[in-house]
């Protein structure tokens, strides 16, 4: 499977809320850095992330573009209420061994009407 539709399924399992099946994507030992976050290592501290996640607020990603290149794709996103990312995603036979976002947390905070640490 190409990496750019390896993106594409997981973004489907993004937007039905699903934590189990995305973290069906990574590699056990897999590593999520969301830039705004400390890094996440590991196929089931991902599940829990996204359980998290998804517990605390609707997410829904609207794919704006998917590049490849070799074996990494990128995805450029927004969401219905106007917070915008990009996302690099390492695939390796077929599952994400590396993923690093980029996106406002302070914004996806204030959207969500999420409370914002003092720290």
């Amino acid at each position: 499977m190409e990496p750019r539709h390896v993106v594409e399924a997981w973004v489907e399992a993004f937007n039905n809320g699903d934590a189990n099946a995305i973290a069906e994507f990574y590699t056990d030992d897999a590593v999520n850095h969301q830039v705004a976050n400390q890094e996440v290592f590991g196929k089931e501290a991902i599940r829990l992330m996204f359980q998290q996640e998804f517990a605390a607020a609707d997410m829904v990603c609207i794919v704006e573009n998917i590049f490849q290149d070799g074996e990494w794709a990128i995805l450029e996103w927004k969401d219905p209420v106007g917070l915008r990312g990009c996302g690099f995603f390492k695939i390796e036979h077929n599952k994400i061994s590396f993923q690093r976002g980029y996106w406002d947390k302070l914004s996806f905070l204030k959207q969500h009407g999420l409370p914002i640490p003092e720290t």
